[in-house]
């Protein structure tokens, strides 16, 4: 093996001395042939056990290896070990050139060739006296095809029809030669493509995209054609799980930038089979193209989830009715490809920090061709019995793929059935007691009676009673003295009812933060740490038992209780001034910031009215914050505000929200989805409102009292509108899965313009009674909306 710098390396037998490493051992991985070093070889030779290489600087060539037969060209039969010079007249080319003509009797070499157990040596004549060939310069004569923008000119330059036979040989050729792709494209600057390892591909994407785009020409279909055809027939399948070299991987990055890929009716030929080879890789190969994907642009690997997204969408898109039952395998078996694709790449994306952003992998239609409910009982069969699923894709094994809605699905499918599993052991508890007087009955439900004047008292009791398997039973609240039965609105009422009571900071386990209007824990508390524990159980029966609860914690609640660190954007969002003077401290482009700043690694905290400096890390208060080390201060200083100084108070939060609510599920949400799902956001859209709410009795859409309703309602201020949302569903934020997941209802109710609108908050439910005027719809549900809390019989 030549390097280009001159260097030439040896490996596999050596039983003669054919390596020249003056000894007769193999080598198994390439050694430098050190008595060669120092000198620049442009050619070498090998034959059967012995090896020729030559020096122009000096004109000469050297052999070592087997010389039994004289092949050496030493004047002896003996074999060498380490390289000899050909004995010769042997004359540099600048040399021989000098004595022309008196140069005869003297050789300069043209070539050098071996075979077998002989040896060949080509030299000049004085007419034909050219330099000598370097075998490190490549003969653009004895070049594979590749795919230039030459090529691509001459093939365009024919006029629309049919191609000439030529050049259908040519694309054919370029085409259906892994080798042809491989070594197109290349990076030229430097020769960089000389460099390619498993950090360096070689190949230059932007040309790859361009030529390839410039190839597929509309004017020239017929060449998009025979394009597709070499692919599908014969460079796919032919695409090997080991490639010989990892020059052979280029290929996997560049085909995809190839438009025909991205074409729907060339998914089933060409993408898919594409995939295959994808997810066929070894472990090796399959590691470095993952290295090459981590290094791409982000517009350049988006294209690649990109298609696979497409490709996944196409097959769900295909009705069920219409795949023959013997395709169905095959159906299933292209599905799990492109998911392993798509999987594939979002562990690359995980590793490398996010290339893009991970909602980029959703795919948004996955809820519109699947019955998540069911693909994830499924998929629970599945995991639980160790057997394959029928069908034998679940889309829950590639939960990156759903977004927040389709997660928060999964999250009540999930909750659903731990509810029915707890309600089936409590009544096979209950049938057990009829014969065994020993085994006590159980309540089915987790029920609640609380007095409105002391909710959170009577509410903590019940919970320290509670049992673990408890929590995990349908909930159901009874207010002391009043007489509704629990569908869901009385729940609503509690949770809202007991949640602004316990996180109220007059009780001082949380501060509010006037700047940003949020609280988080208090490190200066007189609260038992068990009591935190319970608002956590609280917060997490309330997404257990899907409701939505008003939480006014920052992002960085929901990215602890997921496991991920807060950062400086989330002190911005908490301590907006601090977190902008932290930012200017890390922007701060002079070397002063000692002199300027004055900052040590402490952080000024009011510790019960006395003002006391805390070291946020050893020796801090004799540690000055300067250029260097600026981010460590802001990065100990943010973990101090999140994680130390309230550690033991968010643990026990923390047990009690996951020891209801966690599990593989929670963990598939990111902080933001969270907490949308958890508070709800305040993204309205009141159109949709009325366009999703659906009419009882004689009241329909163009009904008179309800178009005058929805003309009254949307005349209404904001906060009115967000009052109405509390009056009928008991939450004036919107569920994560949007404003038509509401669903109300409306129906026509006795009586006339005495009467007021009564919420059925359980069901989302309005009884509108007809009124004669707007004023008087106006006047009467704004008085039912001022007065929602408290619940009694109709």
């Amino acid at each position: 093996m030549m390097k280009l710098e001159g260097g030439v390396f040896t490996f596999g037998a050596g039983g003669y001395g054919q390596l020249g490493h003056n000894s007769a051992s193999h080598e198994v991985n390439p050694r430098k042939v050190f008595e060669l070093m120092g000198n620049i070889v442009t050619q070498i030779a090998c034959g059967r056990q012995h090896t020729l290489a030559f020096v122009p600087s000096s004109g000469r060539i050297y052999s070592f290896g087997l010389g039994g037969n004289g092949q050496l060209g030493i004047g002896s039969t003996s074999n060498k070990k380490s390289p000899s010079m050909v004995k010769g007249n042997w004359l540099t080319h600048e040399d021989y050139v000098r004595r022309l003509p008196e140069a005869n009797g003297c050789y300069c070499v043209k070539r050098i060739y071996s075979g077998g157990d002989q040896s060949f040596a080509h030299y000049f004549t004085i007419q034909n006296c050219l330099p000598p060939d370097d075998f490190r310069k490549c003969n653009c004569s004895r070049k594979i095809w590749t795919l230039d923008e030459a090529l691509i000119r001459r093939w365009l330059n024919y006029s629309s029809g049919r191609l000439p036979p030529e050049i259908v040989n040519e694309i054919d050729k370029v085409f259906s030669s892994a080798a042809s792709l491989n070594g197109s494209f290349l990076s030229t600057s430097n020769n960089d493509h000389y460099r390619t390892s498993s950090k360096f591909s070689g190949v230059d994407m932007n040309v790859a995209r361009l030529l390839l785009n410039k190839l597929m020409d509309p004017s020239q279909p017929q060449i998009a054609q025979q394009v597709a055809a070499s692919l599908e027939k014969n460079l796919i399948p032919r695409l090997t799980s080991s490639p010989p070299d990892i020059e052979c991987l280029r290929l996997y990055l560049t085909l995809p930038e190839c438009p025909l890929m991205t074409e729907t009716n060339n998914f089933r030929s060409l993408a898919i089979p594409f995939a295959k080879a994808i997810v066929s890789l070894d472990k090796a190969p399959l590691k470095v193209l993952e290295n090459w994907w981590s290094l791409l642009e982000p517009t350049l690997y988006m294209r690649i989830v990109q298609l696979y997204k497409d490709v996944v969408v196409h097959l769900l898109k295909l009705p069920n009715n219409r795949i023959p039952p013997a395709e169905q395998w095959i159906f299933y078996t292209f599905l799990n490809t492109a998911f392993g694709v798509l999987e594939i790449l979002h562990r690359v994306n995980e590793k490398a920090a996010q290339i893009i952003s991970y909602d980029k992998f959703y795919i948004h239609e996955v809820q519109d061709f699947v019955d998540i409910r069911k693909d994830y009982f499924n998929w629970f069969q599945q995991q639980a019995s160790g057997m394959i699923a029928d069908p034998p894709v679940t889309i829950c094994t590639y939960p990156f793929v759903f977004d927040a809605q389709a997660k928060t699905t999964l999250l009540q499918t999930d909750a659903v059935m731990q509810m029915q599993e707890a309600v089936d052991n409590a009544n096979r508890q209950n049938i057990s007691s009829w014969f065994h007087p020993i085994v006590e009955s159980v309540d089915t439900c987790l029920i609640l009676i609380v007095r409105r004047d002391n909710i959170v008292g009577d509410a903590m009791e019940v919970l320290r009673k509670t049992k673990n398997i408890d929590y995990k039973k349908p909930m159901r609240v009874i207010f002391v003295g009043e007489e509704a039965v629990d569908a869901g609105g009385v729940r609503k009422e509690f949770f809202l009812l007991v949640m602004r009571e316990l996180l109220d900071p007059k009780y001082g386990m949380f501060r509010y933060y006037k700047k940003s209007r949020l609280i988080w824990f208090s490190d200066q508390t007189f609260e038992d740490i068990d009591l935190f524990h319970l608002i956590g159980v609280v917060c997490g029966l309330a997404i257990y038992n899907f409701t939505i609860i008003e939480l006014k914690f920052p992002l960085a609640l929901y990215k602890k209780l997921l496991q991920k660190k807060p950062s400086l954007e989330d002190l911005k969002e908490l301590k907006p001034v601090v977190g902008r003077s932290m930012q200017r401290l890390l922007d701060y482009t002079e070397d002063d910031i000692e002199e300027t700043f004055c900052l040590y690694f402490t952080i000024t905290v009011d510790h019960f009215g006395t003002i006391e400096d805390r070291e946020l890390i050893p020796n801090g208060a004799e540690t000055p914050v300067n250029k260097k080390n600026r981010q460590e201060y802001v990065d100990a200083y943010v973990d101090y505000i999140f994680n130390e100084s309230v550690a033991a108070l968010f643990s026990a939060f923390s047990a009690g929200f996951h020891k209801v609510c966690g599990g593989k599920v929670l963990e598939l949400f990111q902080p933001n989805e969270l907490q949308a799902m958890v508070i709800g956001n305040t993204v309205y859209d009141w159109k949709e409102l009325e366009k999703s709410t659906e009419y009882k009795g004689e009241y329909w859409a163009e009904h008179p009292t309800i178009k005058m309703f929805w003309e009254v309602f949307h005349k209404l201020p904001l906060e009115k509108k967000k009052q109405f949302l509390l009056f009928l569903t008991g939450s004036d934020r919107i569920p994560i899965l949007g404003m038509k997941s509401l669903k109300l209802v409306i129906q026509p109710t006795g009586g006339g313009d005495q009467f007021l609108p009564v919420a059925h908050t359980c069901f989302n439910l309005l009884d509108l009674p007809k009124y004669s005027h707007k004023e008087t719809l106006r006047s009467k549900l704004i008085q039912a909306i001022d007065h929602y809390e408290g619940f009694s019989l109709v």
